[in-house]
């Protein structure tokens, strides 16, 4: 299966002069190099920008970030987007803790379904950074799937039947399996403490199923396997069939790459084209992580 063709990797064609692509996987993802985020310029960042929409998912090695330089590169994309589950760090509201001590064994960590970043949301997140810490020896890889690719390997058909459907995303269900209530009242997930809006966030949004990259101009299938439940002007009968299906057809392991992870990685992708999700492997290590989100538009 050729998903792209070979020219489309290639850096010279492609204007890259100042950086080094490494693709990960043929589908989706890719190693940036002879970039340091911490000073990062101008003519750079356009390079890394354009290589964000042609991977989906691109990363970075050996990075020495500070949280300000976190801030400023997530800034130089748009403005900060809001969490819908908390108010980020002491100082720093816009960038989110992501922490699961050596010591905490638990069922489920948030985000270790396959779904995109607050989907439910009237304008959910168009890019997401994340700069790994601590990491554990092995395990708490993340996983990510190209949905630009998964629309394009839908039959002409099903593309015609699914064109004008409005998705149903809410986080009812994540909320109900995954949050614990403590004697106080707080909520948490594993050491993340939640501060949100559960009515708002479980009534969620309706948006397109066939999105257009505001920027690219390209389609994608908008459809996660965590927040979508249900599809505007169906039954919930008719709805879940046709949910299950292309929820398991965007997370095609022909449509995928897997990070693994290491101290200092720095990752961006784009939430309006890809899908993830966390592996919860690592029980008896910390891992530590630091999460920024860009503001995104209404989906169209």
């Amino acid at each position: 299966m050729q998903l792209y063709p070979p020219s489309y990797f290639d850096d010279k064609a492609n204007g890259y002069t100042l950086i080094k692509t490494i693709p990960l996987a043929s589908a989706m993802g890719a190693e940036i190099q002879c970039v340091n985020i911490a000073t990062i310029t101008d003519a750079e960042f356009a390079q890394v920008k354009s290589a964000l929409h042609r991977y989906k998912m691109i990363y970075f090695r050996n990075q020495d970030l500070t949280i300000e330089h976190q801030e400023a590169l997530t800034q130089r994309f748009g403005a900060f987007g809001t969490d819908a589950y908390t108010k980020g760090i002491p100082g720093h509201p816009n960038v989110q803790r992501l922490l699961k001590e050596a010591s905490t064994v638990v069922n489920r960590v948030f985000g270790d379904g396959w779904h995109t970043d607050s989907p439910f949301l009237e304008r959910p997140p168009a890019v997401s950074t994340l700069y790994g810490r601590v990491i554990p020896p092995y395990g708490g890889d993340t996983w990510w799937c190209n949905t630009e690719v998964a629309y394009d390997f839908l039959s002409p058909l099903m593309k015609d039947l699914i064109k004008d459907l409005r998705i149903h995303f809410s986080a009812r269900e994540v909320l109900r399996v995954n949050v614990r209530t403590n004697a106080d009242g707080s909520q948490q997930v594993g050491e993340i403490k939640l501060s949100m809006d559960q009515q708002r966030i479980s009534d969620g949004s309706f948006h397109p199923l066939v999105r257009t990259h505001p920027e690219t101009g390209k389609k994608s299938l908008y459809v996660d396997q965590v927040y979508s439940l249900g599809i505007q002007g169906l039954e919930e009968e008719e709805a879940k069939p046709l949910l299950a299906f292309l929820g398991k057809h965007v997370t095609r392991e022909e449509f995928s790459c897997r990070l693994r992870w290491s101290p200092g990685t720095f990752v961006i992708w784009d939430n309006r084209i890809c899908v993830h999700k966390a592996y919860n492997d690592y029980d008896g290590y910390q891992r530590d992580m630091y999460r920024t989100i860009v503001d995104g538009e209404a989906p169209v």
